[in-house]
């Protein structure tokens, strides 16, 4: 199915353009209506394109899959191909038989690699790149650097003047979400339109990568991760608020998971650090759709502060997730938590180097502030690099450590 992304530009690009021109296959995965076909239509608008979303196409290539790869152009898109899992095989025969570049480009709304039916591997054959519902940078138009400013040590004091006002730009965000096709709807229209993407998400997605008895369950386990987005998971008890076994639940997040509706940040851990907690955190891909299912408005940022938290964390966690698809792909993301309940929420690693993220709905960070981040830097040692406290205000401001820095949010966007 085509998408419309309002022809904003797509940091991506270059990393496809550059996978496209020494890898016989890349494919681009994401989840549904968050751009992928219409990125991949305008990078390369002279090549055959074939849509797995057309029934009919679908059951052609399901019916003699080596066939249908044997019939296509030399160089051709296939988009939505988690609905024709079985042609991977006969797409690894195409590309041994003429290993081109960018032979065939694949995109789909499915994670290929957790799906049972795709067992076989395209390794060395295929680069992996992920679109994400569109980042506030993108929606700005601005380069979206600020992850390679800060992992490059770029982020110094700058003070700003004061705003008098509320920060009433950033609850619009968070509830906005990243979906291109809200984007030209009003806010009700936008909360409706994503209602509606759920439910065809859950009736027609779903039986297409998984067995699941009722369906309509997932409408209600998405509503409690949306109430519970970045919280620790405990599976069992969030088995038991839903009259739901512990491998049901497992079941049902791997659905999630796989159709990039939902994330689970593993936890950070080394060796030595015996008393850390190994549960992941479950995040809300789109806080637009997370925001739809709790009700939530601009105008509870007063009232409904402590879902805003969980709403903020989801965001920034995404935003800076996304921003590495094209700053390094190389970064690793966690969180980090210990038996005393000292967290950080966000803590990116490349290699052996460590940086952590804390993240505030507040317009001022005090000492209390940097708890976690202490811990997360006695843990890490040497291999720690520094942290940031993401704030509601407007300056870039010291804390007291050289580490260590309180960053307004609207730089993820600004810089």
């Amino acid at each position: 199915m085509a998408e419309d992304s309002h022809f904003i530009e797509r940091h991506l690009r270059r990393a496809i353009d550059e996978a496209l021109a020494d890898t016989p296959v890349v494919c681009l995965l994401g989840s549904r209506q968050c751009g992928k076909s219409t990125l991949v239509r305008t990078i390369t608008p002279e090549r055959a394109y074939l849509d797995l979303d057309n029934e009919e196409l679908a059951q052609t290539a399901r019916a003699d899959p080596g066939g249908f790869v044997r019939g296509l152009p030399e160089r051709v898109t296939l988009d939505e191909v988690q609905r024709v899992p079985e042609i991977l095989r006969a797409i690894k025969v195409a590309v041994d038989e003429n290993r081109i570049p960018g032979r065939f480009i694949l995109t789909g709304s499915a994670n290929l690699l957790l799906l049972p039916r795709a067992s076989e591997s395209l390794a060395g054959r295929m680069e992996i790149l992920q679109l994400h519902p569109l980042t506030e940078a993108e929606k700005q138009g601005s380069p979206g650097a600020f992850l390679e400013i800060f992992l490059g040590g770029g982020l110094a004091p700058e003070i700003r003047p004061s705003s008098s006002h509320s920060p009433v730009d950033l609850p619009a965000r968070l509830v906005a979400g990243g979906y291109p096709e809200t984007l030209r709807r009003a806010p009700r229209r936008a909360g409706q339109w994503r209602r509606n993407y759920l439910r065809a998400i859950i009736e027609r997605d779903v039986p297409d990568i998984a067995r699941v008895r009722d369906a309509t369950r997932l409408q209600t386990v998405l509503a409690k991760i949306a109430r519970q987005s970045g919280s620790l998971l405990n599976r069992s008890a969030f088995g038991r608020d839903l009259g739901l076994d512990r491998d049901t639940v497992n079941h049902y997040l791997d659905i999630l998971e796989r159709l990039f509706l939902v994330r689970l940040l593993p936890a950070w851990h080394r060796n030595r650090g015996k008393r850390l907690v190994k549960s992941p955190k479950i995040h809300f891909l789109d806080t637009g759709l997370a925001a739809t299912l709790m009700d939530l408005s601009p105008e509870d940022w007063n009232t409904r502060r402590q879902d805003y938290g969980c709403l903020l964390e989801s965001f920034v966690v995404q935003q800076l997730i996304a921003l590495s698809g094209w700053s390094d792909p190389a970064l690793e993301f966690y969180h980090y938590r210990d038996r005393d309940q000292v967290e950080v929420d966000c803590v990116i690693t490349k290699a052996s180097a460590v940086w952590g993220v804390e993240v505030k709905t507040s317009r001022s960070v005090g000492s209390g502030d940097l708890k976690g981040l202490h811990r997360l830097a006695e843990q890490a040692g040497s291999d720690f690099q520094g942290g940031i406290v993401f704030y509601a205000g407007d300056s870039i401001l010291p804390l007291g450590d050289p580490r260590f820095l309180a960053v307004p949010l609207s730089r993820l966007w600004e810089l």
